[in-house]
C-alpha cells in the first residue's frame, strides 16, 4: 500500500474574522437559517449575498448564482472561513466548473451530507475541510457541538476523539480521514473530482436510503476497489434507514458488508444527520480503534 497523501490545513480564524455563508446545494426555510446565523454571528462577521434566498425548484437559484457565490468565498482574501446552509442536492452540479477557478489560499469550508461533493473536491487539491452541521442544522444541536466546532476553526490543536457505539470488526489503523456521506461519495467515484482513497481511514454516514440501497452503494465501493485501498472505515448515524416490517435492520446489512472488507470498523460514531453531528476535520491524519471504539484525531482542521 502506498503512502497517503499529506493535507494541507488551511489558516485558523479568529473570533472578529470575516466568513462568508453560501447556499450551494438546496433551498432552506429562513427560520432555522436566522436561528444558525445569530449563533456564528456571534463570533464572526458573517458575509452574503441577497441571492441567497433564491430557488429554482430543489436548488437554492441556479447553477449560475450557486457557482458565482461559491467562487466569490473561496477567491475573496478577505473572507476566512466559508459556511454552508444546507445539503439537500446540487453541489455535484458546480463540480464541473470548479475546475476553471484560478488558485487561491485554502480557507475552512464547513457543511455535510451533500457538502460531501465540495469536500471531495477540496481533498482532492490536497486540502482539509470541515466534515460539520450546515448553518441550518446547528441550532438544533447541543451548545457542545458548536463550541467543538468554533475551537476546531479556531486552534490548531486536534480535536478530542470520538467514540463509537459498536465494533463491527476490531483492528487499528490510521491515516487521513476522508469520505462523508456514502450515497455522495458513490456519485463522485471515477470522476476527477475524487481523491485518492490510499491508506484513508473512510468516513461514511447518511440519511434515508434503505437496506438494499446501503448495500448498493457498498458494492459500487468495493467494485470500485475502494476497501482495497482503505485501512479502515469509521461509520457514523444511518438515519431513517430502516425497511418497514423488515427482520433485519440496516445495522445488520453494514455489519455484514463491513465484516466482509476485513478491515477495522467501529460504528456509530456521533457524526451525520442524527440530533449528534460532532464536527471532523477531514483529510487530517486520525487513529482508528475499533476494539476500542476510538477515533482520535492525530492533527487539526487549522494551521
Amino acid at each position: 500500500m502506498r503512502t497517503p497523501r499529506a493535507y494541507q490545513p488551511p489558516p485558523a480564524l479568529s473570533p472578529g474574522d470575516r466568513v462568508a455563508v453560501i447556499a450551494p446545494a438546496s433551498a432552506f426555510d429562513r427560520p432555522s437559517f436566522e436561528a444558525g446565523l445569530a449563533l456564528i454571528a456571534a463570533r464572526y462577521q458573517v458575509s452574503y449575498g441577497a441571492g441567497l434566498f433564491e430557488r429554482q425548484r430543489y436548488l437554492a437559484g441556479t447553477d449560475e448564482r450557486r457557482f458565482t457565490e461559491l467562487a466569490a468565498a473561496l477567491g475573496d482574501p478577505a473572507i476566512r472561513g466559508i459556511f454552508c446552509v444546507r445539503g439537500g442536492y446540487g453541489a455535484t452540479r458546480l463540480l464541473g466548473r470548479l475546475a476553471a477557478l484560478p488558485p487561491a489560499p485554502p480557507k475552512p469550508l464547513i457543511g455535510f451530507s451533500d457538502i460531501t461533493a465540495l469536500h471531495l473536491w477540496l481533498q482532492s487539491h490536497g486540502t482539509v475541510s470541515v466534515h460539520g452541521p450546515v448553518l441550518t442544522q446547528l441550532p438544533q444541536l447541543s451548545p457542545a457541538t458548536c463550541a467543538r466546532l468554533f475551537a476546531m476553526l479556531e486552534s490548531g490543536t486536534p480535536p478530542p476523539a470520538l467514540r463509537a457505539a459498536q465494533t463491527y470488526v476490531p483492528g487499528v489503523a490510521e491515516g487521513p480521514l476522508l469520505g462523508g456521506s456514502l450515497s455522495m461519495l458513490t456519485r463522485v467515484l471515477g470522476t476527477p473530482y475524487m481523491p485518492d482513497l490510499e491508506g484513508a481511514i473512510l468516513l461514511l454516514e447518511d440519511v434515508g436510503e434503505r437496506p438494499y440501497r446501503l448495500d448498493r452503494m457498498w458494492t459500487h465501493l468495493a467494485l470500485a476497489g475502494a476497501f482495497a485501498r482503505v485501512r479502515g472505515i469509521a461509520l457514523g448515524i444511518f438515519v431513517n434507514c430502516e425497511e418497514k416490517d423488515a427482520d433485519y435492520r440496516a445495522a445488520d446489512v453494514l455489519r455484514e458488508l463491513a465484516a466482509a472488507t476485513g478491515l477495522p470498523c467501529a460504528a456509530g460514531f456521533p457524526i451525520g444527520h442524527g440530533d449528534l453531528n460532532d464536527p471532523v476535520p477531514l483529510g487530517a491524519r486520525v487513529r482508528l480503534d475499533a476494539g476500542a471504539r476510538t477515533l482520535t484525531f492525530l492533527e487539526g482542521a487549522v494551521a
